[in-house]
């Protein structure tokens, strides 16, 4: 018998790995398209949906059509364009 930091290691070793759940409602559209990306990979729905959220952590949140923010012509609310005014 081994003793590795106050435990006694006797041929099994046990580990506890933190894991939450999160449910969420996802459209018809998006269920198909996992299903039928997992069928294809072979991996499981929560690891796509993982590997989906590590990748957008990894872009540190970056949203590729915030790039395009303040380049939009126009009146900033757009209840002041004409035919939308409550006059």
């Amino acid at each position: 018998m081994m003793w590795f930091k106050d435990v006694a290691l006797l041929g099994v070793l046990q580990y506890f790995i933190v894991s939450h759940t999160l449910t969420i409602r996802l459209t018809d559209e998006l269920i198909a398209w996992l299903k039928e990306t997992a069928r294809k990979t072979g991996l499981p729905v929560g690891r796509l949906i993982r590997q989906q959220l590590e990748t957008a952590k990894a872009g540190k949140g970056k949203q590729t059509f915030l790039h395009r923010a303040g380049e939009i012509n126009g009146p900033p609310d757009l209840s002041s364009r004409k035919g939308f005014s409550r006059k």
